[in-house]
């Protein structure tokens, strides 16, 4: 894997018209882009078609689905149609409604087509441990909520999680799995505003701590010159691989 190739490009914008045109300049640089919830629910499905027009090899739809296993299967069938490179759903639905998801993706398999990748998310970047505690009523720490809920991930049939960079050496030593995914959010190339996330690291950290891939928004789309902010981390990548 190169180092563009970590690189997941988060579409945080609200109309199409913005999106292709980041796709069109940065499909050279990074290795996949990322549909969330603001793009979605402003074009649709729509957005997925015309990203994959203009050379969107991999298109990460990243609509957190959470809700009962009959709803959540429904919706991973109709992301697989859309022929989506990975997709992902909330770990706190439970075991049922993960491994729903996860049959619903087989059967698509099996029907002699590709599936998408499963990626479970954890818990949220934005989120602080006295949050998780005050707020939500949740007693673990972060850590170990955080892989509690991968190895639920895991144990029902995701390909990986979705994961703070605090959190992936815990998760690694957790399961040992080379080939269980972690994508982190929460990445900040040094002297970036951490914006709403509350946990993060620089890219090159958090490659060296296990990511195999990076979620990374703003610092490339809302730069000056998206190209060289791409180019800029992918060069931290690579110096952070050779050490």
């Amino acid at each position: 894997m190169t180092a563009k190739d970590r690189i997941f490009c988060a579409l945080d914008v609200s109309n199409l018209h913005t999106a292709l045109a980041l796709t069109s300049i940065l499909k050279p640089e990074v290795g996949a882009f990322k549909i969330g919830l603001e793009l979605f629910l402003s074009e649709g499905p729509l957005a997925v078609r015309k990203l994959q027009e203009v050379g969107a090899d991999r298109v990460f739809l990243d609509l957190k689905l959470h809700d009962i296993p009959n709803t959540v299967a429904g919706a991973v069938r109709a992301a697989a149609q859309l022929g989506v490179w990975c997709l992902t759903l909330h770990t706190t639905g439970g075991s049922a409604m993960v491994r729903a998801a996860r049959d619903a993706a087989d059967k698509y398999e099996n029907s002699g087509r590709k599936r998408p990748f499963l990626l479970g998310v954890t818990v949220l970047t934005s989120l602080s441990q006295q949050m998780l505690q005050q707020e939500l009523q949740v007693r673990l720490s972060l850590k170990d909520q955080t892989v509690h809920l991968a190895k639920l991930a895991l144990e029902n049939g995701c390909d990986g999680v979705v994961a703070s960079p605090l959190e992936i050496r815990c998760i690694r030593e957790a399961i040992p799995d080379p080939n269980f995914l972690i994508i982190t959010p929460g990445v900040r190339p040094e002297g970036s505003a951490a914006g709403d996330q509350a946990r993060t690291l620089t890219p090159g950290e958090a490659v060296r701590e296990g990511a195999n891939y990076l979620v990374i928004g703003r610092p490339i789309t809302a730069s000056a010159d998206p190209i060289a902010a791409a180019r800029s981390i992918i060069a931290e990548i690579q110096n952070m691989e050779y050490l």
